[in-house]
């Protein structure tokens, strides 16, 4: 039965990834053009970005939302940087809000789920390509919404996973930014 219960986290992971379950935006490649992306109603994305107390990074979106057209694909950069004075290494989970609209967020590329050193004063930008599927407009639930928030947090990270920090043992207040 505990090996079960281990096992199924990585199958719940990925039962999320491709379902868009709980708002886990769904893994693809980009839509093919067609010519009713033009008459789809936008969509607001907005973006939220935070970083975990354990961790001495500051983290922002390029813009604080943009206008999509499901089936458009977007582009947007993260400027991440690093105000400690010792290398350290994060890694970025994330989430959509509302989390029915999760099943219809389409990474293309991210740079979430992958490690990432910097330098103390170092500064990278990592981009999120994206597109919002088609079928959200024909969704009974949210089809008539106009906004959702993609929000990201970056965690001081070892060997590919998060380490949180222990109770009373951060580095600081971590820090938010709501957009």
């Amino acid at each position: 039965m505990t090996g079960l219960a281990f096992a199924s986290v990585p199958l719940y992971d990925l039962f999320c990834k491709a379902t868009g379950y709980d708002g886990t935006p769904r893994v693809g490649t980009a839509p093919m053009a067609s010519a009713d992306t033009a008459s789809a109603k936008a969509l607001r994305v907005h973006f939220d970005t935070n970083v975990a107390p354990n961790l001495t990074w500051r983290f922002q979106p390029e813009v604080t939302s943009v206008d999509a057209v499901p089936g458009e694909t977007k582009t947007v950069f993260f400027k991440v940087t690093n105000t400690g004075s010792k290398p350290a290494t994060g890694i970025a989970a994330f989430n959509v809000q509302p989390g029915l609209m999760g099943s219809y967020f389409v990474k293309v590329e991210c740079f979430c789920f992958s490690e990432h050193t910097l330098q103390p004063g170092e500064s990278a930008d990592y981009p999120l390509v994206f597109y919002v599927d088609k079928g959200l407009r024909k969704d009974p639930d949210i089809g008539d919404l106009g906004e959702m928030t993609l929000s990201y947090t970056y965690f001081a990270s070892r060997n590919g996973s998060p380490q949180v920090a222990a109770e009373g043992k951060g580095t600081g207040a971590g820090t938010r930014t709501n957009f």
